[in-house]
């Protein structure tokens, strides 16, 4: 029986188990430094996980990683968090374990995680930190070389329409990146409609979540939205969104290695305005974020809005008094030079 989806997941699997170094990308300011876990490809024996939630997506990778795992060499293991959001959330992790085990991975692990409530971002923020966390957490209990995500090609179209929508600017444009330890996305070439077919294909009943398909969840909405793209517009549109998160995050790594030699050319300030205001405004801007976040503002809270703000002390000066930054920081102009310091109070 020929299993053609099936045998594009392994690809992509393989693919991406080859060439960890060449995907590889350096943590962003607004995340902790993780050491880097993957080795130039994993070694013989190597450890391997999965994030499985028992859908299309997660399955289909399961499945992948076994087979690719089998013949290479390596030790597929899978880890299925449970958000404990659903009443049935147990036994929806207990059963894509199960499957799991099943297609031969081990260690197969279930995590339940806490999700905050109410938290500030939303329920879908809280879910994905907490679950990161409990992946993270799992990879270094396994020394793992990686963790492999599900995320598809559809899931990186819809994330750049988000970008569009929340008008975030290059960074977000770009999507998800194919590869930061130690998490890897093998699958961002590789459409939804293959991961139901690989599953189809080899007898595998993936769960489907209901969150899927209630509208109070953002991502449900961008969903429909880019289907009704496809539908008005033709085929190709995510296929199009997706070629731009590509593009937008190879022009976004350019720039924030420039941001980060600035950073470090500038040493640890005062700077003066004269040097900040000859480099280009994309490069001030991540300039602007790295030093916000080195002063100790939270990263996840530090908006365009606290960086343009700053920008206006070198473009649209006025005598204004610091820029109140989260996390008690603050910037401040004095005597044509810039000023970082914690706390809101500058004198």
């Amino acid at each position: 029986m020929r299993e053609p989806e099936s045998m594009a997941c392994r690809a992509a699997v393989r693919a991406t188990l080859a060439q960890l170094p060449e995907l590889a990308e350096p943590a962003q300011p607004s995340e902790p430094f993780r050491p880097q876990l993957a080795p130039p490809r994993p070694a013989p024996g190597a450890v391997v996980l999965a994030a499985v939630s028992g859908g299309a997506d997660s399955l289909a990778l399961a499945a992948a990683l076994a087979w690719v795992a089998a013949r290479e060499g390596y030790r597929g293991g899978a880890v299925c968090v449970d958000h404990g959001l659903q009443a049935d959330s147990a036994a929806v992790a207990a059963r894509a374990a199960e499957l799991c085990r099943g297609l031969g991975l081990d260690p197969v692990e279930v995590v339940r995680v806490v999700v905050p409530d109410p938290c500030p971002d939303g329920p879908e923020a809280a879910a994905r930190t907490a679950r990161y966390a409990a992946l993270s957490a799992a990879a270094q209990r396994h020394d793992a070389s990686a963790v492999l995500l599900g995320h598809t090609r559809d899931d990186q179209a819809e994330q750049v329409l988000l970008g569009l929508l929340r008008g975030s600017g290059l960074r977000s444009l770009s999507g998800m990146p194919a590869h930061r330890p130690p998490f890897s996305r093998p699958f961002l070439h590789v459409t939804r409609a293959q991961t139901q077919a690989s599953c189809a294909e080899l007898g595998l009943t993936p769960w489907h979540d209901p969150h899927n398909s209630d509208p109070t969840y953002t991502r449900v909405r961008v969903r429909r939205a880019v289907a009704d793209l496809e539908r008005d517009l033709g085929p190709g549109v995510a296929a199009a969104l997706a070629r731009t998160a590509e593009q937008a995050r190879a022009d976004a790594q350019v720039l924030d290695e420039l941001a980060a030699r600035l950073v470090t050319d500038l040493g640890p300030g005062p700077y003066a305005v004269a040097h900040l205001s000859a480099h280009p405004a994309a490069l001030r801007t991540r300039v602007w974020r790295r030093l916000l976040v080195a002063a100790g503002a939270p990263a996840g809270q530090v908006s365009s809005r606290h960086t343009s703000a700053c920008d206006r002390l070198l473009t649209h000066w006025r005598g204004q008094g610091p820029v109140a930054a989260p996390g008690g920081v603050a910037i401040a102009r004095r005597g044509g030079r810039i000023h970082v310091v914690a706390g809101h109070t500058v004198n």
